[in-house]
């Protein structure tokens, strides 16, 4: 797996701001190809998720 590229996507789906990442969230989740993850493997795309997870959770309470 490589941490960069996972890094690299966290960084630009959130920069796209919470609204975004949740709909990420749920299109993962959902299996539903997302566009920036285009390039990674299936690992990295659950450590996306997982990395999303968290952010997200910090704003939820």
């Amino acid at each position: 797996m490589d941490r960069n590229r996972v890094q690299l996507c966290v960084e630009l789906v959130c920069q796209k701001g919470c609204t975004d990442v949740l709909e990420t969230i749920s299109a993962l989740e959902q299996n539903r190809a997302v566009a920036e993850m285009h390039n990674l493997n299936s690992d990295e795309v659950q450590a996306v998720l997982t990395e999303l997870k968290q952010i997200m959770a910090i704003y939820q309470g």
